[in-house]
């Protein structure tokens, strides 16, 4: 039994170790060595920070592309989604808020046009990226509310789509990075 008990106390220091200063450690090494430092990849434009890379944010002004949704309100600290499922009634009735509020502010979308990132949260509530379809379905609000022509705002998002690494994955775009494009077009 006392061998036992040696043998738990020895392997409890040794996963202590390993795990409780070992693994971090190695994370910490590893985030130093990646861009940014291990500090975020930060966005800039006129001498200021704007935002980071993989950081989404808050766009519900009808001058600027609309985010995906946030189910953490877009709060870094708190990632996540909302677990709650396509049936739960409280989720649905969230969704169909959204809809209906995209629809009041993009009158000339149907209802069956508008892509699901616009309306449903990502997993981990911080999405920067919306799908290209999301970006081009917003270009004739923007289009008439900054008074530009239709053409030069979908260049616009034509330039900011990213294609997938590999090819493998879908395109996206940014919606910071577009959005600060948006601004300096006028």
């Amino acid at each position: 039994m006392k061998t036992y008990f040696i043998i738990a106390i020895k392997l409890t220091f040794i996963t202590m170790l390993i795990f409780g200063v070992g693994y971090p450690l190695l994370i910490t090494l590893a985030g130093r060595l990646a861009p940014g430092r291990g500090e975020g990849e930060v966005i800039m434009a006129d001498n200021q920070i704007r935002g980071f890379e993989l950081i989404g944010q808050k766009f519900d002004n009808d001058r600027y592309f609309n985010s995906r949704p946030s189910a953490v309100d877009y709060n870094a600290g708190a990632t996540g989604g909302s677990n709650k499922g396509p049936t739960n009634p409280e989720y649905l009735q969230q969704v169909k808020a959204r809809i209906d509020t995209f629809l009041v502010r993009n009158p000339t979308v149907k209802k069956d046009q508008i892509p699901v990132d616009l309306v449903t949260a990502s997993g981990g509530g911080l999405d920067p990226h919306i799908s290209p379809e999301a970006a081009y379905i917003q270009v004739d609000r923007i289009s008439r509310v900054r008074n530009v022509s239709r053409e030069k705002v979908k260049a616009l998002v034509d330039q900011h789509v990213e294609q997938p690494l590999l090819n493998m994955g879908t395109s996206r775009v940014h919606v910071l990075r577009l959005n600060l494009a948006l601004d300096r077009l006028n």
